[in-house]
């Protein structure tokens, strides 16, 4: 039970998101900038759940469980406003919000390997990376919280950073220089020691997040004709598939040091960088109104 209960859960998680990015888009008439804060948001969910959870379970243990639908709660409120938006516009007869080229599937797919390969490390990090800085600090658990409370700073300020950045140099050209950077800073994770290991946290973590809402826009504009579709695979892989890689780097950790098994992860940015460095900055889709069409078509349907 569960087992079933968790699963609802993720379909519902999943089920928000290719239809929340769309919207998004659509609202923020593709600003780079508002996009990169619509993620912050779910970025900040992400790293106030184990401090929420923790508050919640520590006084009261597993009983208290149910408190957590609290949040999911208030998720669905807030909703409320934007369907009544979507209604409205629906009322008004908008016309079609997205209007752009025709879809450029082979870069799609390979901007969808880029972010599996980011899911990879991120998740990898995130996993282990606490246990690691106090294996490598001798801090204890203070030092290895410390690590994962500065993992998840510096995702809020590399979401902010993406969207900012993206409007001068281009979302390719930002996204490819920051999984350089990863490079350097997760081979700095693996190999420092002592207070410069928070720094390489930092810097893995800034230059992770400074993609993450570049590349839902991205995929996007290469599939202007399915951009739920496109939004739904983009944020889908970035939050699931790099979990599939956490059990082998455990069982590598085990079978040698976790130094060893998180030496693996350095690739993984560098293959990122490789691929975006094939890929075209596409144009950007125009955007001129709200829309209530399932999926909008790129000639207007």
């Amino acid at each position: 039970m569960t087992l079933a209960f968790v699963a609802l859960s993720g379909v519902g998680v999943a089920a928000y998101h290719p239809e929340s990015a769309r919207v998004a888009r659509l609202a923020s008439r593709g600003s780079h900038s508002a996009m990169a804060w619509f993620s912050l948001g779910g970025n900040l969910g992400f790293a106030t759940a184990p401090l929420l959870v923790t508050a919640v379970v520590a006084p009261g243990g597993l009983r208290w469980t149910p408190l957590l639908a609290v949040p999911a709660v208030a998720g669905g409120l807030l909703c409320l406003p934007v369907l009544r938006a979507l209604r409205r516009g629906r009322s008004g007869a908008a016309g079609a919000a997205v209007t752009g080229g025709r879809d450029d599937t082979a870069s799609f797919v390979k901007l969808s390997f880029v972010v599996v390969c980011r899911s990879v490390v991120f998740t990898g990090l995130s996993t282990f990376v606490a246990l690691h800085v106090e294996q490598r600090t001798h801090g204890g658990t203070a030092a290895g919280t410390a690590a994962l409370f500065v993992l998840y700073l510096g995702g809020a300020v590399g979401s902010v950073l993406g969207g900012s950045l993206a409007g001068r140099w281009g979302r390719v050209t930002v996204s490819r220089w920051s999984y350089l950077l990863c490079v350097g800073a997760v081979a700095g994770v693996v190999l420092a020691s002592g207070p410069a290991l928070f720094l390489f946290v930092a810097l893995a973590s800034i230059g992770l997040y400074v993609p993450f809402s570049l590349q839902v826009t991205l995929g996007q504009d290469y599939l202007p004709s399915r951009i739920g579709t496109a939004s739904g695979i983009t944020l889908g892989l970035t939050v699931s598939v790099g979990g599939l890689a956490s059990p082998l780097i455990g069982i590598l950790a085990d079978a040698t040091s976790l130094r060893t098994a998180l030496t693996p992860l350095v690739l993984m940015p560098a293959l990122s960088w490789l691929l975006l460095r094939t890929l075209p900055e596409p144009a950007p889709v125009a955007v001129s109104t709200w829309s209530t069409d399932r999926e909008t078509t790129a000639s207007g349907g």
